[in-house]
């Protein structure tokens, strides 16, 4: 029997790996274990909290951290989630992140729950909710961000060992930020209606929340980045604060059932480009395709008064331009680019947010249409109808795709599968647990020992979803290389709902097999 060098047989299992990934993306039902990545995404939130960590923390190499936010204001912030790599708490995309779980679990809380995952979504959930509770300490007051960005990137420290500036920034009536005010009154609002059966009065309490940060948005009217210059370069909100608040009216009005919501989003749709922007992207910043969808569902299900039927008639129009854009079939309109593996392609710099989200606003609206009053179930795309199964089939095969169908036969989800990134761009996971070696670690010693270090990260962040490939589906694992190798909250979020689903129609799938 001929030996193999080790290269050749390096090459070979490269080679094997990379055939299975693409045939798991173009073929089977059940070629990736969607529960386990549930479970790992939901896993991931652990790694993310800052705060007082709870007695059933899972994630055991992360500790106790920002235990005196707020402490130099007289207000108590301690708690919340870290966005990404850093150990700022970046209170906007914070609060996407929370709206994305709460729609997660609204709308597949029957298949997380079957995944046995149940408590481990509201808990996540909650991680953030209580924290935004606290940071609306007065009526027309909500503390924006804990940290600054740029003395933290000045920094590499696990959030154990803070040294760096912990000043907290705030929103009010002279300073507004009605951007962050609607998508934390979105997040609180959706929120409120994941815990309204098991805890009713806390989904009051985040109700009350919600109604009162809506109205201090719309009254006191502004860009939160012109309040708190600190997080421009960060996290600038670039398409303002419109999108926000008619976001936050619709989650308001699906959490109440009060007119005045939908009112709200009907009379305000033109104003703030519900129903003018035709948008080809979806995240943390840019909310309209969200927001159609959203307003698309009530026309969808017959749920409106007849005169709101036209505004709403527009903003499905525009919703449709997303999916269809997505789809490859939006003709003259234009498309979203993709990759020759099939990745969704909108920006260098985290594109994995791009591909996550529309899986996720895919998956939903393919359950709005099979709900549909009027029954039709399909979208009238520029270049030919699409059909529920079609946004399914585009919703799987990029979970698929982040999942290790790709040309790189990696996992973009860490821990997920044989290969994954090792050199996540992630300080908690870098340097050696606090558990491991408490000694105390600076700012220029966690650059010098660890992130210069060649080698994977001592500790694994399972379930997060890094920035992912170039739109050569080029991919390089250096800690280095932020732009791909850095992972954020508002990637894994809207997976939960995806894996849920995915989940759910595999294990049906099986037990039809089995019959």
């Amino acid at each position: 029997m001929t030996r193999l060098s080790p290269l050749c047989a390096a090459v070979l299992a490269f080679a094997m790996l990379i055939g299975e990934a693409l045939a798991a993306g173009n073929g089977g039902a059940a070629a990736f274990d969607y529960r386990k990545a549930l479970h790992s995404s939901l896993l991931y939130f652990e790694a993310q909290r800052s705060g007082h960590l709870p007695y059933n923390q899972r994630v055991r190499w992360r500790g106790h951290s920002g235990l005196a936010d707020g402490l130099q204001q007289g207000v108590d912030l301690v708690g919340g989630y870290y966005d990404a790599g850093d150990n700022v708490k970046f209170g906007l995309p914070m609060a996407f992140t929370v709206t994305m779980l709460s729609w997660s679990a609204i709308e597949f809380g029957d298949e997380i729950a079957a995944a046995g995952e149940q408590r481990h979504v509201l808990e996540a959930i909650k991680w953030g909710t209580d924290y935004f509770v606290k940071a609306h300490a007065e009526r027309d007051v909500l503390w924006a961000e804990v940290g600054d960005g740029d003395t933290d990137h000045y920094c590499w420290q696990r959030p154990e060992d803070m040294t760096t500036s912990r000043q907290a920034y705030k929103v009010d009536r002279d300073n507004p930020g009605s951007d962050l005010v609607g998508e934390t009154a979105a997040a609180m609002a959706a929120a409120s209606i994941v815990f309204r059966r098991s805890d009713p009065s806390y989904s009051s309490l985040l109700l009350q929340h919600a109604q009162q940060l809506f109205e201090f948005g719309d009254k006191y009217r502004g860009k939160y980045d012109s309040s708190v210059a600190e997080a421009r370069r960060y996290y600038g909100s670039v398409s303002g604060y419109g999108d926000e608040m008619l976001w936050a009216a619709l989650w308001l009005h699906r959490a109440t059932g009060k007119a005045e919501y939908l009112d709200y989003a009907v009379y305000m749709a033109d104003e703030f480009g519900g129903t003018g922007w035709a948008i080809t992207e979806f995240s943390w910043d840019v909310k309209y395709a969200g927001l159609q969808i959203l307003a698309a569902k009530l026309l969808l299900e017959g749920n409106h008064r007849p005169e709101h039927q036209a505004t709403l008639e527009q903003y499905k129009s525009k919703a449709e331009h997303y999916l269809c854009a997505c789809l490859g079939k939006n003709g003259a309109a234009g498309n979203v680019n993709r990759t020759a593996g099939g990745m969704l392609y909108v920006r260098q710099w985290n594109n994995m947010q791009y591909v996550t989200n529309a899986a996720f606003l895919h998956t939903v609206y393919a359950r709005y249409l099979a709900a549909s009053s009027s029954g039709s179930g399909e979208l009238n795309c520029p270049d030919g109808p699409a059909h529920a199964d079609d946004l399914l089939a585009l919703a799987r095969a990029q979970a698929d795709y982040v999942l290790g169908a790709n040309p790189a036969g990696v996992s973009y989800m860490v821990g997920h599968g044989h290969r994954f990134p090792r050199r996540v761009h992630h300080r908690a996971a870098s340097i050696v647990s606090h558990r491991a070696d408490g000694r105390f670690i600076g700012c220029v010693q966690g650059y010098d020992h660890w992130y210069r270090r060649p080698g994977a990260n001592p500790n694994v962040v399972v379930g997060a979803i890094v920035g992912g490939p170039d739109h050569r589906d080029r991919f390089r694992d250096r800690r280095g290389n932020y732009e791909q190798t850095e992972a954020c909250t508002y990637n894994t979020a809207p997976m939960v709902g995806v894996f849920a689903h995915l989940h759910s129609e595999a294990a049906a799938g099986r037990r039809l097999r089995v019959r």
